[in-house]
């Protein structure tokens, strides 16, 4: 039985659905989204100033290492360059809706995934979107993905600070904090000076540094090279006050199981210089 069955003005009504129906009270988009996000115990930011650091790499390794013993959601609003369904080997997943949500993808029991590139019809499509038409997509990523009960929701953002990583934070309202990403270099701290001063600016809380890219292990001899330099991410921790989580080394693995969709098996694996790391930033970040 519809809503319509039991309406008192049916016989004169014109309406050809209940959607058109102006007798049926819509639900309120802001308290559908309070009701989503309440479902949520943490929810994460993971941004740069500064592109090329690693930030999705960062994002889906920090979502996998922490669904080893939670329930977790990694949101990708990195709009333009949606690389999270690569990284989880999604290319070829169908979105499914379900009583007028979306369901994300399930990577695996703890792990949920979402993002734009989930809906592209193709790896080359361009997203030509001006900061409404990302606001809007944003808001339906909150609002109408059905997360369900999750301890961490992991908020993957585009570098800078304008309309994502803004946006996410004025919709979410009580985001728990940020996770900053850098490499060691000064051209970097730079642009991640400028992440952590927005941080105070919206008041969002800093949970922490992570320097990525942090100095190679050779293979054959273990002598290690810093490419980009080295203690980037200490000198940010002493000048601005921010806690240093960890530091990620340059790992040839790693690069080959994101460009596989491998992420997930590897963190499965079981211990290595990866996983230890990774495993070291979730545990200090102590929410």
């Amino acid at each position: 039985m519809s809503e319509c069955d039991t309406c008192p003005s049916a016989s004169g009504c014109t309406s050809k659905s209940e959607q058109e129906c102006p007798s049926i009270a819509k639900p309120d988009p802001k308290q559908k989204l309070r009701q989503r996000m309440s479902k949520i115990q943490k929810k994460i930011v993971v941004m740069s100033g500064k592109g090329g650091v690693g930030k999705s790499t960062v994002s889906a390794h920090l979502a996998t290492a922490l669904s080893k013993d939670a329930k977790v959601g990694l949101l990708d609003v990195d709009f333009h360059g949606p690389s999270i369904p690569r990284m989880f080997n999604l290319g070829s997943h169908q979105v499914m809706g379900r009583d007028e949500s979306i369901l994300p993808a399930q990577v695996s029991k703890n792990l949920c995934v979402m993002s734009l590139g989930l809906f592209l019809e193709n790896e080359t499509m361009p997203v030509i979107w001006r900061g409404a038409r990302k606001q809007s997509a944003i808001n339906q990523f909150l609002t109408d993905v059905e997360w369900g009960e999750l301890d961490y929701l992991i908020i993957d953002c585009p570098p800078g600070t304008g309309d994502e990583p803004l946006g996410v934070i004025q919709t979410i309202g009580d985001a728990t904090g940020a996770v900053i990403v850098t490499t060691p270099q000064e051209v970097a701290l730079e642009d991640v000076r400028r992440s952590v001063s927005f941080c105070h600016e919206v008041n969002l809380p800093i949970l922490g540094l992570v320097e990525n890219m942090s100095g190679f292990a050779c293979p054959c001899c273990d002598k290690v090279t810093h490419i980009f330099s080295q203690g980037g991410g200490a000198k940010l921790r002493d000048e601005m006050g921010v806690k240093l989580l960890g530091a990620i080394p340059i790992d040839p693995t790693v690069v080959k199981n994101c460009d596989s969709g491998s992420v997930v098996a590897a963190q499965e694996a079981g211990e290595n210089a990866i996983n230890k790391a990774f495993n070291t930033i979730v545990d200090n970040l102590n929410m």
